[in-house]
């Protein structure tokens, strides 16, 4: 039912009713933003007559991301399909077991749940909130197939660890690169020390298309089947190569081909791979240099880089010292004008998890984080003087405690 007083023809041209005017000083906790030609390569798919999956601009961000990270990457449609797919081409089943982190994004359990695999939740160590190896060595058993490891915030988890913990056994290592696009571990790329790694392209991250993924596929003997089920099980791919002359229905799969229209977009942002990562990394440090009294006078815990680690300047957080202090910490930067948001619940407590069973495991350090880590606003377009706002009303929160 159309509003009263606004025609057919104005709600069709976007007309907004009882539209609220944006505050102009208010700093938001995101914003997306075009940091090079976006509007050119959006226009140049459109002209090409092309704008579904597999066009010029997905294989030119493809062979940007495999040349960045060393496998072979696919574009998806999201980070959450990308995890799918790596369900899919380890051929889970009903009693096979996934470990992943209690403290991640629910993808990283749906993915899996949705073969019918266990998802197993193993908590995260207190400097980085990356997968604890001890955690994991402790929920290993011989239905184990995988394990999945964030890069939180874009900072390398404990790669000696995690192969410590899993052994010799037959079981594939997942990264979950949402957050470490360009991050390093001794000089290597994250995203390349797992069987697979994925990526995410949602509107939060370092480098967006509104929303996409990637898998990464570090094993050649991958990519043929990947590509077979990205094309919703079809070997579509290998027809287009010509090396089969009609494409049939061969595997299960589903529709995970992003758009070239949103490539086109993509390649505009990784083109800009240099400056968007400098400043990112400017106001990351920003933060920690100038929030460090703050920090140590209060309690309060800053990220932590382990040595060897580079990292990717995704995310900037604080721990504070309780639930309450958080709540009121946000409810005050919020009346200055400052959005700051809390992160992941823990999967281990959900809902869902107590439904299905899930649920139970012992995970007190996910239980601080949930309770206690804030992010604080952090984007390509965030001025030096709003930097510099967030800052100052952090600071005077802090001298009322």
């Amino acid at each position: 039912m159309k509003p009263a007083n606004v025609s057919q023809r104005d709600l069709f041209a976007g007309a907004t009713v009882q539209a609220v005017a944006p505050v102009a000083d208010k700093i938001p906790f995101n914003r997306p933003s075009c940091v090079g030609e976006e509007f050119t390569f959006i226009r140049e798919a459109l002209e090409s007559g092309y704008v579904a999956g597999g066009g010029s601009f997905t294989r030119r961000v493809e062979q940007a991301l495999s040349a960045a990270i060393g496998g072979q990457a696919l574009l998806t449609t999201s980070c959450t399909h990308a995890l799918e797919m790596t369900a899919l081409l380890l051929d889970l089943r009903e009693g096979d077991e996934v470990i992943v982190p209690s403290f991640a994004f629910v993808s990283c359990a749906n993915a899996y749940a949705l073969r019918g695999a266990r998802p197993v939740f193993a908590d995260v160590s207190p400097g980085t909130f990356n997968l604890d190896p001890q955690a994991v060595a402790d929920a290993l058993t011989p239905r184990t197939r995988a394990v999945v490891a964030i890069h939180y915030g874009g900072i390398a988890c404990d790669f000696d660890g995690l192969r410590h913990a899993i052994g010799t056994r037959d079981v594939a290592l997942i990264e979950d690169n949402a957050h470490g696009l360009y991050g390093t571990f001794r000089s290597k790329p994250l995203g390349s020390f797992g069987r697979f790694s994925t990526l995410s392209f949602h509107e939060t991250k370092n480098f967006h298309c509104g929303e996409g993924g990637a898998i990464v596929l570090n094993d050649p003997n991958d990519v043929e089947r990947a590509e077979i089920l990205r094309e919703k099980g079809t070997n579509r791919a290998l027809f287009f190569r010509k090396l089969v002359d009609k494409y049939r229905w061969v595997d299960l799969g589903s529709s995970y081909v992003m758009s070239d229209i949103l490539a086109a977009y993509l390649l505009a942002q990784l083109q800009r791979r240099e400056a968007v990562q400098q400043k990112r990394a400017r106001i990351w440090r920003r933060y920690h240099d100038e929030l460090r009294d703050t920090c140590e006078r209060l309690g309060w815990q800053r990220p932590f880089v382990p040595p060897d680690c580079e990292g990717a300047s995704h995310l900037y957080f604080l721990v504070l010292d309780s639930l309450e202090r958080r709540t009121a910490f946000i409810a005050y930067l919020a009346e200055a004008g400052v959005q700051a948001v809390f992160h992941y619940q823990p999967l281990h407590r959900s809902p869902y998890a107590e439904k299905a069973g899930f649920g139970g495991a012992h995970c007190p350090v996910t239980d601080v984080a949930a309770d206690r880590l804030v992010r604080l606003p952090f984007y390509f377009d965030l001025s030096d003087e709003q930097q510099t706002r967030v800052v100052e009303t952090i600071r005077e929160f802090a001298a009322r405690q």
